[in-house]
């Protein structure tokens, strides 16, 4: 093989390796925003019914207290109700509360994709400062061995943050029960 066809061949490899690194990372930091955007949607939607509910079970409870305030005696039906009302409202509180674990999930989720962020920008960074170091005088074996050094600098860089960043967000609706978060 030729001078000109391994200095292709290298610059070739170099530039696929950097092109499917970053569309990886990018394509998995739009997994993570749009599953991220994905549960605030359904965690405020939930959030929302709760708290209508709530605000329409104690509004069904005003009739019953504005009874005893005024020094009234409920019926039997408005005590059973006002008990059931106060059962109600604490299982809407509860549910609620469920619905909030969205923040923990989230969180995890945007730490991850600044971490895919900064780790694909410090690949970049490599390849900068590893393309500092070419001067136009190299002859092509040269070129060969600092391509040769890059490809391997990133190829164990791109290694490093796949193991970092492990799929530990898996959990798409909040309804699915227990949240394991790491």
């Amino acid at each position: 093989m030729t001078r000109k066809k391994i200095l292709g061949s290298h610059v070739k490899r170099l530039l696929s390796g950097v092109s499917d690194h970053g569309k990886r990372h990018l394509t998995e930091v739009e997994t993570d925003l749009l599953q991220t955007n994905l549960l605030l949607e359904e965690a405020i939607d939930k959030l929302t019914r709760n708290f209508m509910a709530i605000h329409e079970a104690v509004n069904a409870q005003q009739a019953t207290i504005s009874l005893l305030l005024e020094g009234g005696t409920p019926t039997p039906e408005q005590k059973a109700q006002l008990a059931a009302l106060s059962a109600e409202v604490g299982g809407y509180v509860n549910a609620a509360i469920t619905s909030m674990q969205f923040q923990d999930m989230t969180s995890q989720l945007i730490d991850r994709t600044l971490k895919r962020v900064t780790g694909l920008r410090d690949f970049l960074g490599t390849l900068g400062a590893h393309g500092a170091e070419m001067v136009a005088e190299s002859d092509n074996e040269e070129i060969v061995a600092l391509l040769g050094k890059v490809s391997m600098a990133l190829a164990i860089q791109s290694l490093e943050l796949r193991s970092v960043l492990r799929k530990a967000v898996s959990q798409k609706h909040l309804e699915s029960g227990d949240i394991e978060l790491f």
